[in-house]
């Protein structure tokens, strides 16, 4: 290891101690005016704008108190739960009628949709040398920082990248919804061959495919894939593209937004907050507990054995010992995650015809015998809904998606609500984004340096 690296880690651990009683702040601290987490003192967010693209509903107020509903979630005011089922009832592909409703505010007419698409698959390409330049010279082993760096990298390969105009932004956001398939898929075939020791097997994407197609075509190694695959992550892709203005990477991407940082920039920060374990990384969480639970459980059918080992997650004594539950819960949904909902439905047949009828059964009774054991230990009277992590990971699993790509995958739906979002700060907002923190710091005189 360079000496220079030895120094500073040696350093660092010094001075760790000192550091944690000079950063910590007393809990005394904080009162009913300090929105800690940009949260109200019943769990709620703080309203930070106004927003017409997305919009979460998982209860309502009455005489100023929270009363739990049925999870609702709408895009431009549509109810997602709609076009899912319209799209299914229909046999066709739905996420790029979602992209489109989200960029442009409307459901598309026939001909409008058709246009939208030919310019989506003419965008799919990478800019020339990019492949060679910034994918294969700068191979990563976590694909999240490498998408966000390709992301940055693409800022130069832009003729016109710091123009925040409308018409620019626009048409940027068409090409990043276009080429995040594509970026991921060969980001990931690039960490096979570097960090795993597999062979490198490139795809180029077809202009006539869907973006649920082509990112199972480009992911394979025999570019082979079914209708019914592809259509249902088509169905994941479109429930993953929008969650309103306050989830953390979307608030993220307004807020850089909001300083008139470029495109690239705004979108980058974006994917590193999605990253995080708390936000995007939670279905990862999901399934490495469901693979405990059923390494340690004689039969996933038996409710008694499944809630006992329950009991013993939530008292930290099994799986990572955090004594968490990774898929309850939500900080707006109460009785359903509407998403949750839609993905149960959409699984079950298929998880028994693949052999994955014991992880279907796993994350059934993780929902219906954890949320009581979870409400109970946490003294809550709000209904804990299951999210929609507890079933998009088993999606994942099913259609041979590795875990490196499940919150990729996420980003690659989402970019469409970023992008729609970056739009609507730009055009609605006019000022920067600027909360305050309230100082604990003591007042002190300077010393010099030689009376220390």
């Amino acid at each position: 290891m360079n000496s220079n690296l030895t120094a500073s880690r040696e350093y660092a651990g010094r001075i760790t101690e000192r550091l944690l009683e000079e950063y910590r702040i007393p809990a005394s601290a904080y009162d009913e005016n300090v929105k800690r987490g940009l949260r109200n003192a019943d769990g709620s967010g703080v309203i930070a704008g106004i927003s017409k693209i997305g919009s979460v509903q998982g209860y309502y107020i009455e005489d100023g108190q929270r009363v739990p509903h049925e999870g609702k979630l709408f895009y431009r005011g549509y109810d997602v739960q709609e076009i899912v089922a319209a799209h299914r009832a229909a046999d066709t592909f739905g996420y790029e009628e979602v992209a489109y409703l989200l960029l442009c505010g409307s459901l598309p007419t026939a001909d409008q949709l058709g246009r939208f698409v030919e310019i989506l698959s003419a965008a799919k390409t990478l800019p020339d040398g990019f492949f060679e330049n910034e994918l294969m010279k700068r191979p990563s082993n976590n694909i999240m920082n490498a998408l966000a760096s390709t992301v940055l990298s693409l800022y130069a390969y832009d003729d016109n990248p710091d123009d925040t105009s409308v018409v620019n932004v626009l048409r940027q956001s068409i090409e990043l919804i276009a080429r995040f398939p594509t970026i991921v898929a060969q980001t990931y075939a690039m960490k096979r061959h570097y960090y795993d020791g597999a062979s490198l097997y490139i795809h180029n994407p077809k202009t006539e495919l869907t973006l649920a197609e082509n990112f199972l075509r480009l992911a394979r190694r025999d570019k082979s894939y079914t209708d019914k695959e592809a259509k249902l992550l088509d169905a994941l892709l479109m429930l993953h593209a929008e969650h309103s203005g306050g989830n953390n990477s979307t608030f993220t991407c307004r807020a850089v937004t909001s300083t008139g940082a470029d495109t690239y920039g705004a979108i980058a920060a974006a994917i590193s907050s999605l990253k995080g374990p708390l936000h995007g990384g939670a279905n990862e969480a999901v399934m490495r507990m469901i693979g405990n639970i059923l390494e340690n459980v004689r039969d996933p059918r038996d409710d008694d054995e499944v809630g006992a080992y329950l009991d013993k997650i939530l008292d930290g004594e099994a799986n990572d010992r955090s004594g968490k539950l990774y898929g309850l819960g939500h900080a707006v949904y109460t009785v359903s995650d509407p998403r949750a909902q839609i993905l149960k439905g959409l699984i079950e047949e298929m998880a028994r015809d693949r052999g994955y009828s014991d992880e279907y059964l796993i994350a059934e009774r993780v929902e219906r015998l954890g949320i009581p054991r979870l409400m109970e230990r946490k003294g809550k009277t709000i209904p804990i809904p299951a999210n929609v992590d507890l079933y998009s990971g088993i999606v994942y699993k099913m259609l041979g998606i590795p875990e490196d790509l499940y919150t990729p995958l996420f980003a690659v739906s989402r970019i469409s609500g970023w992008c729609a979002h970056r739009l609507e700060e730009l055009i609605t907002s006019g000022r920067i984004m600027r909360p305050a923190y309230r100082s604990a710091a003591k007042r002190n005189a300077y010393i010099p340096l030689d009376r220390r």
